[in-house]
């Protein structure tokens, strides 16, 4: 039997029910060996996370601006625990702000993506990150790179 790699675990916590469809379409149209999950808000997130029954995700792609628990408290928790090392965060907002983006890199974020509206640009986005979440993850920071312009 021929040795297949692991899928690939992604978490999209998004609160835009849209965005979610939209994403999961995308990833499903790439025809990658993944695994999609998807929860509402950054309480969820963390709930997820703490379940040991679940396994740890190789990616998540947080949304900045979500009720409740916010995408940077979210970020800030996540790189407080070791646990969580292994585990690249991509970044996945409207929000172009330097504030933003420079807070984002600041509290360990692998990448920043602003979602584009248009589909086709948004599907090249998640092809980039999806290898470049992982390249940043285990090199040193380099903030020219931070930033996924289309």
């Amino acid at each position: 039997m021929a040795n297949q790699k692991a899928p690939l675990r992604i978490l999209l916590t998004d609160d835009d029910e849209g965005d979610r469809l939209v994403f999961k379409e995308i990833i499903n149209e790439m025809g990658r060996n993944t695994i999609v999950q998807m929860v509402n808000d950054g309480n969820q997130l963390m709930d997820f996370l703490a379940n040991g029954k679940n396994p740890l995700p190789h990616i998540i792609y947080l949304d900045l601006n979500m009720p409740n628990m916010n995408g940077l408290e979210c970020l800030k928790q996540i790189r407080s625990n070791e646990k969580y090392n292994d585990i690249s965060i991509a970044i996945y907002s409207t929000s172009t702000s330097e504030k933003d983006i420079e807070d984002s890199f600041l509290h360990g974020a692998n990448i920043y993506i602003a979602k584009p509206g248009d589909y086709n640009e948004l599907k090249q986005a998640l092809t980039k990150s999806m290898a470049a979440a992982h390249l940043n993850h285990n090199s040193a920071f380099d903030r020219d790179n931070f930033v996924l312009r289309i």
